[in-house]
This record gives structure tokens, C-alpha cells and sequence, in this order.
């Protein structure tokens, strides 16, 4: 019980639980008000996520429950299922299960590489849907439809139209969560003191729209199900949340990681947000997420273990057994105020108020994501912020290795020795030589081929090395651009040399049938002794270079 529990920082574990379940509370109803499985699914899912991620989780001092990003996600799905519960809550089964899969087949160390840019374009794009889908609730609307667009659309009529009474006590609760002195957080966090003075001022008021009756006691188990018209919508829709969840809980997890120096395991992490995410599923709970801001609250308050994270969820739990009456009270605009503010602060503005002193690219792949969130789709948005990333770093590779390879950067010559620079240097124009540098990219070795052709001078060069010596390995693309490059040579009746060819790249050679065009003859071990045949063979053909250029002095070497 001990390796399993560390016990040695109970008081600090304590403190920091209890704190992070009263952040939590106001967080839990808002979210599940604003998914439209209503507040108790909020804190039902906080109770379960957070208290099974915590007890299988990899990130010892992390709180989850429902984050905002899970949160839009999961209402669209609840709205295109049109609040089927069975279908629903298979879609978090489901999301579970693939969060479970991660795991274990340790894709915790691949979900972490998606570029910084397309995760605050989309994290920001989130932020924006947060804050569009509450505006027509701080003036007492409820928008007509699920979505951003229907959300926007009703923002008009509700500044023309307000409710006098639920925008005050909206504009109370923004004044609070956005004022609230964080010394004062400490012991009372904003968004708790917001809901209770919001919610107080409330109660001396009469046309304020309020969350209404709220269940009681224990979740009801829910039998999951699945049909022929639906399967293709729960399956996405799983995926989304389960990829979403994975790096918004992973993201937590450097944060925590940076706070407390040490260092989580990923792919245990993802099996804990599984096991909880399958937990909330079959007891209507609303998926979760590490929660960055309630797990900073649990580790400044001195939550260091996994107990502090279970004992966030058994506050919860007892809130819902005892004090569900008192959260009916709570207004809608209360609530609004309070994911404004979460929303607000998802948006990235610390990288858009200095992303204009950075790469213009980056700026603009993220401003892509953004749009693309909040227009579109989050699938939509990530995959098509990952291609684009994935295509220009594969570019900006490819134009660093041919430029390397073709001489124009100091890399070409690194490591030549006095040898066989002078042998460079001897046989002049007529021998070029390629130093190929790192792992040939298969968007360079697109380009190689055309490269070297544009390189060799049809009446000068007659020999051309290629250096292999510091290419660890190969890909189909590179091991094809060399066939071609060797092809083109014995056409152009140009002598081609290889050196430095590792047992991987030889094996690849060999198996795609390049080896034929690269025979043993033509292959040395090392970078002289191929300088070397090329100059002896120079020299053998042709007669020196002085016989060749009587009343000419030797053009330079074409070093690649």
C-alpha cells in the first residue's frame, strides 16, 4: 500500500485536494451546463475522471476533470446525437478505450510533436468558441442551436434585447473572475467567490434564468449502445476527444512537470485519463482532461501525490450528495461569466502579442488552426495545421541539405583533410564532389537528382563522389534520387564514385536493386580513397591536367 500511496506528503496532498475541488466545483456545473448534459454530468465527470486518472495517471500531482477544450467537442456531439444518452456516453466509452489504446502502445511520446503553433492556434480557437457560446447568456438568451454560428447569431438580439437583471449579475461575476486579487485566491479561489456572491445577489432578484432542479445522490449506470446509422459519428467523434484529451492532459503534465522538476510518464498518464474517461462514460459523466489550472492550484497549495487528486473528487462527490439543492439557485449568467473568463484565458496571448517578432509562417499556420476551430472543425483544424507544418519543416530540411550538398554553406568542406583538398584542388573542374550530409529527407531527395544534373558541366566534369559518410540511413524516395543520379552519370559517360556507405543504407541499396548501378568497383570505404580512384582515373583518360591546359592555369574544384 505504501509503493502505491506515498504518504509522506499527506498534509500538502490534503490541502491542495480540497482547494482544487472548491476551483473545481464552479468549473464542473459550468462545463456540464454548457455541454447540454446538464451541470450534474459536469461534476459527475469530474468526480470519476478526476478520481481514476489520479489513481492510474502518470502525473502524480495532476487534476483533471472537464477542461474547455472537451467541453466544445462533447457538446457538439451531444447535439448531433440529439441528447441520446446511450449513444452519447458510448462516444465517451469509446474515447476512453482509444485513450487506454494510446497508451499502451506507447503513442504518449508521438502525441507530444504536434508543432507549438497548431496547438495554440487550436487551444486559442477553443478559448473563442468558449467565449462566443456564453455571450448571449450574460444578457439572459439562451441561443437557439447547438454551434458557434447559432451562438453569434443570437449575440445581437441579446445586446438589443437584454435582461437587465441577469447582465448585472453577469457583469458582477466578470468583475470578479477577472479582479479577484490572486493573494486573496488562496484562500478563496475567484470563480467559487464569483458563483457564491453571483448566485446570493441573484436570489433578491426575479427574472434571472437559473440551472433549475438538479439531481441528487449517486450516478445511474448507463448502458452504452451503438447502431448501423450512428457508428461513424461515435467513432469521430470518439477519436476527436480521445486525441484532444491525450494532448491537452499531456500539455498538463509538462506544465506540472515544470513546477515540480520532475518528470511524468506519458503513456501511463494516458491509460489513467482512459480508465477515467471509460468510469465517467458508463455513469454520465462528461469526458475530462488534465486541468492545468486546477492542477497548478493543487501543487501551490502543496498537492505534490495522487492523493490529492482522489481527495479533489471525494469533495466533489460529497458536494453532490448534500449540497445539490443550493447549485439549482445558481443563474446561467453566473456560469456564463465564469467560462468567459476560462475561455479568455485558453486564448494564447502571450504568443499573439509577440508572434510579430517571430516567423511570419508560424503566425500564420496558427491563425489558420484558429479559423479553421472555430469555422469549421477541431478535427479539421489539427490535421490540417499538422500537414502544413509537417510539409514546410520538410522543405526547410530539404533546402538546407541541398544547399550543403551543392556547396553553398561551409558543411561541403567540414572535415576535408589537407590530403584531400589538395587532391580536390589538383583534379580541378573535371571532378565533382557531393558531401551529403544527415538523413537524406525524402524532400530533398526529390530535388537531388534535377540538383546535380544542373551542377556537372557537360564538357568539364567526368567524375562526380558522392560522400556518404555521414548519412545514418535512407528512404525509398533518397535510395531512388541516387539510382537516378547514377543512371544519369553512366549516360553522360561521367565516371561515379561512392564512399562512406553504412551497412543500412548498403542494405537498402541492395534490396530496392540500386547495387547494380553501383558496382563494388566504384565503392570505397572512405572519402581519399574515393577522391583518390576519381583522380587516378582523371589523370589515366585524359593525361594530366597541364597537358589538357597548355596556356590555362587549373579551374577550380567543384566541391558539392
Amino acid at each position: 500500500m505504501t509503493r502505491f500511496f506515498d504518504l509522506s506528503h499527506l498534509r500538502g496532498d490534503i490541502f491542495g485536494g480540497l482547494t482544487a475541488g472548491v476551483v473545481a466545483l464552479p468549473l464542473a456545473l459550468a462545463f456540464g451546463e454548457a455541454s447540454g448534459a446538464g451541470p450534474i454530468a459536469g461534476v459527475y465527470g469530474a468526480i470519476l475522471v478526476g478520481f481514476f486518472a489520479a489513481l492510474f495517471g502518470g502525473t502524480p500531482s495532476q487534476i483533471s476533470g472537464p477542461t474547455g477544450p472537451m467541453i466544445v467537442v462533447f457538446a457538439g456531439v451531444f447535439a448531433s446525437l440529439s441528447g441520446d444518452l446511450s449513444l452519447v456516453f458510448a462516444t465517451v466509452i469509446l474515447a476512453g478505450v482509444i485513450q487506454i489504446l494510446f497508451g499502451v502502445l506507447g503513442f504518449g511520446q508521438y502525441i507530444r510533436l504536434v508543432p507549438y503553433p497548431v496547438v495554440s492556434g487550436f487551444m486559442s480557437g477553443i478559448g473563442c468558441i468558449i467565449i462566443a457560446l456564453q455571450l448571449a447568456r450574460l444578457f439572459g438568451h439562451e441561443p437557439e442551436g447547438g454551434g458557434t454560428i447559432p451562438a453569434l447569431l443570437e449575440v445581437p438580439n441579446a445586446i438589443t434585447n437584454p435582461n437587465m437583471e441577469a447582465l448585472a449579475v453577469g457583469i458582477l461575476t466578470l468583475g470578479m473572475v477577472f479582479l479577484w486579487p490572486a493573494s486573496w485566491g488562496r484562500y478563496l479561489p475567484g470563480p467559487l467567490a464569483a458563483l457564491i456572491v453571483g448566485t446570493t445577489v441573484s436570489l433578491g432578484l426575479s427574472n434571472v434564468p437559473v440551472l433549475g432542479a438538479i439531481p441528487t445522490g449517486l450516478p445511474e449506470f448507463i448502458m452504452p449502445s451503438l447502431s448501423n446509422d450512428t457508428v461513424l459519428i461515435v467513432f469521430e467523434a470518439a477519436l476527436i476527444l480521445a486525441i484532444l484529451g491525450a494532448i491537452d492532459s499531456l500539455l498538463t503534465s509538462l506544465v506540472a512537470d515544470n513546477m515540480t522538476r520532475t518528470r511524468h510518464h506519458s503513456n501511463r498518464e494516458l491509460i489513467g485519463q482512459g480508465v477515467g474517461n471509460v468510469a465517467a462514460g458508463f455513469f454520465g459523466g462528461i469526458p475530462g482532461a488534465g486541468a492545468t489550472m486546477r492542477t497548478v492550484v493543487n501543487i501551490r497549495t502543496g498537492g505534490v501525490t495522487k492523493i490529492s487528486g482522489m481527495l479533489h473528487s471525494l469533495l466533489l462527490l460529497a458536494v453532490v450528495l448534500i449540497l445539490a439543492p443550493l447549485a439549482s439557485k445558481i443563474p446561467h449568467a453566473v456560469l456564463a461569466g465564469i467560462l468567459v473568463k476560462v475561455g479568455y484565458d485558453i486564448i494564447d496571448l502571450s504568443y499573439l502579442r509577440r508572434a510579430h517578432r517571430g516567423p511570419r509562417f508560424d503566425l500564420a499556420l496558427m491563425v489558420m488552426v484558429l479559423s479553421l476551430t472555430v469555422f469549421v472543425d477541431l478535427i479539421t483544424a489539427v490535421v490540417a495545421g499538422v500537414v502544413v507544418a509537417a510539409v514546410a519543416f520538410v522543405k526547410q530540411v530539404a533546402d538546407t541539405q541541398l544547399a550543403a550538398a551543392a556547396g553553398e554553406n561551409d558543411d561541403s568542406k567540414t572535415g576535408l583533410s589537407d590530403a584531400e583538398t589538395a587532391l580536390l584542388e589538383e583534379c580541378g573542374d573535371r571532378l565533382t564532389y557531393f558531401n551529403l550530409s544527415g538523413p537524406l529527407s525524402f524532400g530533398a531527395a526529390a530535388d537531388l537528382g534535377h540538383h546535380v544534373r544542373e551542377r556537372i558541366s557537360p564538357k568539364h566534369h567526368t567524375s562526380l563522389v558522392l560522400d556518404f559518410g555521414r548519412v545514418p540511413f535512407t528512404d525509398v524516395s533518397a535510395v531512388r534520387a541516387v539510382e537516378t543520379i547514377a543512371q544519369d552519370a553512366a549516360h553522360a559517360g561521367k565516371h561515379l564514385y561512392v564512399c562512406g556507405i553504412n551497412d543500412a543504407v548498403a542494405a537498402n541499396f541492395e534490396g530496392l536493386g540500386v547495387s547494380e548501378h553501383l558496382p563494388k568497383e566504384i565503392r570505397f570505404e572512405n572519402r581519399l580513397e574515393a577522391l583518390t580512384a576519381a583522380r587516378d582515373w582523371i589523370f589515366e583518360s585524359e593525361g594530366s591536367l597541364e597537358d589538357q591546359q597548355p596556356n590555362s592555369q587549373a579551374g577550380k574544384p567543384a566541391v558539392s
